[in-house]
């Protein structure tokens, strides 16, 4: 049985929310928020490797196509794909269940720590992320009118990202 993303984000919420506000209580915010990213992080960068590993897609183009079909299901997104070439995938997000649930359940703050921050992590995963790039300027998470992912592929090494 495959469960949405969205609804696997509302149970992971149950424990993850209480668990980094007594993490901020304890440690402050700055390095409870930075002890989380660590540790999705490289749960995140796990996960984009074995998706990357599973696809069958042939650019990049299609393999993004094929992810963020995964992200919306269940009806979680809203968005418009831009762009859809072989070594490039650019699209905008207009409406976010997940920002909904997060203000939903008074942490709207926290939204953007435990799902959106992984966008990266996930997308810099061996095999994946070495030859892709990923540029994000703004998030509904954070209040902006609407997402902005853009996928590339790299050409040379002045492109890879730190």
């Amino acid at each position: 049985m495959d469960i949405p993303l969205i609804e696997q984000v509302k149970i992971q919420a149950q424990v993850l929310v209480p668990l980094v506000r007594v993490l901020e209580v304890e440690l402050g915010e700055e390095r409870a928020h930075a002890l989380v990213r660590k540790a999705l992080g490289d749960l995140y960068r796990k996960y984009g490797e074995k998706w990357w590993r599973k696809q069958g897609a042939h650019d990049l183009g299609e393999k993004m196509a094929s992810a963020w079909d995964g992200f919306a299901a269940g009806d979680a997104l809203d968005y418009e794909v831009i762009k859809q070439t072989p070594d490039a995938f650019e699209i905008n997000i207009t409406g976010c269940r997940y920002a909904n649930f997060y203000k939903e359940i008074g942490a709207p703050e926290l939204g953007f720590l435990l799902t959106c921050s992984g966008d990266t992590d996930f997308f810099r995963a061996e095999g994946f992320g070495a030859n892709v790039r990923l540029t994000v300027t703004q998030t509904i998470m954070q209040g902006a009118s609407h997402c902005d992912f853009r996928y590339a592929l790299k050409k040379n090494e002045k492109d890879a990202v730190p």
